[in-house]
């Protein structure tokens, strides 16, 4: 069996009572991030599309940070888009102003729908952590 930790941030049981994931599964020194996406606490998806894909840079930075790690530790991400070429500038450039540039390989993949409506971004990542 695979030596690994659950990473569930205190904001974020309740997606694991009720969708049965991990945010985060932590191996080693490697964490595999799920999908995050923009929507409160208490899982009501943002409307507007800027505060959403803020929102889901947020959720993401929590998620490292229970399992140890930063932006600058992510190595891989997939960002998977509702309507890619409709958000796409308005994503770019919340992600330009959260995210720190040229770090890691990143892969945009355009998909019809998410796990729930109105939902327009998902970022998944594998971070590996930094020893000291």
């Amino acid at each position: 069996m695979t030596d690994r930790t659950l990473i569930v941030p205190d904001t974020m049981t309740s997606i694991v009572e009720r969708a049965g994931y991990a945010p985060a599964v932590s191996v080693g020194d490697t964490l595999y991030c799920a999908g995050q996406v923009g929507r409160t606490a208490d899982l009501k998806v943002i409307d507007d599309p800027e505060q959403q894909f803020i929102a889901a840079w947020d959720n993401l930075r929590q998620v490292l940070e229970a399992g140890g790690c930063t932006f600058e530790d992510i190595v891989d991400m997939t960002t998977y888009h509702v309507n890619m070429s409709q958000h796409m500038p308005v994503f770019r450039d919340v992600k330009n102003r959260l995210f720190p540039r040229g770090l890691c390989a990143w892969t945009c993949i355009g998909v019809s729908e998410l796990a729930h409506p109105g939902i327009l971004v998902e970022i998944k990542c594998v971070a590996v952590r930094r020893r000291a």
